[in-house]
């Protein structure tokens, strides 16, 4: 995807770039011009981004291990714009919720996120420079889901967590945002909603009659990470078809 926004000598951390939504934000971005450090579990998909995309930086990290990611990310900054992607999605009914299930969850949707900003935040303080972080959310903060209870709730976590940043950051000049998007087409998004019962009943309740592509939700952030969106922070970007009004 070709961007008309710069981000000419900007410095980018993503995290869950190994593979879709996050994948994408880090081509989009070095090819915008950043210089991009990718963050990912998984050595396999960074060396596959690397040859796809061969300007990008890695990481790889279990967000879980704060040490370690204390270390790794203090090293690799400072940053002037974070998107912190990485999730898990592990669905149950609530009547089956695990422990470890919801210690993931609440590690990787919600911990994670808080630590890593911590960390790059500072160093833009540190630097001076004004930010922007962009944490990827859901539609499914906004609106209970069946066997969603776990996720559900470390994305609405997540939201306020990020109107809080937004509020606190904010006097350092660090814009801080969420995109909210519904299904997405990713390579996991085309398995998970394989099944043409499952996807028409949620598609029906989507007015635009669709989910969304990559492109939907990686234009949305390059958005509010750019200067375009100098005075949006705070804020809940949705990429829901108009899932929310119907």
């Amino acid at each position: 995807m070709e961007s008309y926004l710069s981000f000419r000598g900007r410095r980018a951390l993503v995290t869950g770039a190994g593979k879709g939504i996050g994948r994408a934000v880090a081509v989009a971005l070095s090819r915008a011009g950043a210089r991009v450090t990718a963050l990912s579990r998984t050595a396999a998909d960074l060396e596959s981004l690397t040859r796809e995309c061969p300007g990008i930086e890695t990481l790889c990290l279990d967000l879980a291990d704060w040490e370690a990611v204390e270390a790794a990310v203090g090293a690799a900054g400072p940053f002037e714009l974070l998107v912190n992607n990485a999730a898990v999605a592990e669905l149950q009914p609530f009547l089956e919720v695990t422990r470890s299930a919801l210690q993931r969850s609440l590690d990787v949707n919600f911990g994670a996120v808080l630590h890593v900003s911590q960390i790059v935040a500072r160093q833009m303080i540190a630097q001076q420079v004004a930010g922007a972080i962009v944490n990827v959310s859901s539609q499914a903060s906004k609106r209970a889901l069946r066997d969603h209870a776990v996720y559900c709730s470390t994305k609405s976590a997540l939201d306020m967590l990020s109107r809080v940043m937004a509020m606190e950051l904010g006097p350092h000049k660090i814009r801080v945002n969420t995109v909210n998007p519904t299904v997405v087409m990713t390579d996991m998004g085309r398995i998970n909603w394989s099944d043409p019962q499952k996807a028409a009943a949620m598609i029906n309740r989507i007015p635009l009659g669709k989910f969304a592509e990559v492109d939907d939700v990686v234009n949305s952030i390059l958005f509010l990470l750019s200067d375009k969106s100098a005075m949006t922070t705070g804020s809940s970007l949705m990429i829901d078809g108009g899932f929310l009004v119907s």
